[in-house]
């Protein structure tokens, strides 16, 4: 099986995850802050979890349901989060996902990362609309998907259940015909 793609940014390299990343996946994407952030990232993060979520990307890319990036730093080339896309074929969109470990936060990463992968998103895979979700507790997510150039289009309340609590989400879109007027 062929390699997934992999992006460059100024200071990034987005690549398919290893096997040999599970290390750091349960590390970074263990903490709580994180956790307590996505829908489904487990807490706590037990040995065994990374690997089996990465082992899932080949087959989920060859049929076309989903791409995950492991978001890199160019310069040490140390793994500092996760970016991907579920796929909707039938719809010709796709669903923006990620998360960045806390000690990398507040540097921009999140930001330059989706941006690639818009561009990916639009020009590769040909898809119409991307679109993604956070819940509104966090809106350090929605301003990473403001500057990426989507749109807000709602609060969805208690859309979905976390830890035993209902949480309301913010909606945000992008389409193929804005994009690249609002993707720098």
């Amino acid at each position: 099986m062929l390699p997934g793609p992999s992006l460059e940014t100024d200071r990034l390299l987005l690549r398919p995850f290893r096997l040999s990343d599970a290390d750091d996946v349960r590390k970074l994407a263990g903490a709580k802050q994180i956790a307590e952030n996505t829908g489904t990232i487990p807490h706590p993060y037990e040995e065994g979890m990374a690997e089996e979520w990465i082992s899932t990307h080949a087959d989920q890319r060859q049929e076309g349901l989903a791409i995950h990036f492991a978001v890199c730093l160019k310069v040490a080339t140390q793994l500092i989060g996760a970016l991907g896309v579920v796929i909707h074929k039938e719809h010709h969109r796709g669903e923006l996902g990620y998360w960045i470990g806390v000690p990398f936060w507040n540097n921009g990463y999140c930001t330059e990362a989706a941006r690639a992968v818009i561009r990916f998103g639009f020009e590769d895979l040909g898809l119409n609309r991307i679109h993604a979700i956070h819940f509104t507790r966090n809106p350090a997510s929605g301003r990473v998907m403001e500057k990426i150039g989507m749109s807000f289009e709602g609060i969805h309340r208690q859309h979905m259940r976390r830890w035993g609590k209902f949480v309301d989400v913010a909606s945000y879109g992008l389409l193929r015909d804005e994009y690249p007027k609002t993707v720098g």
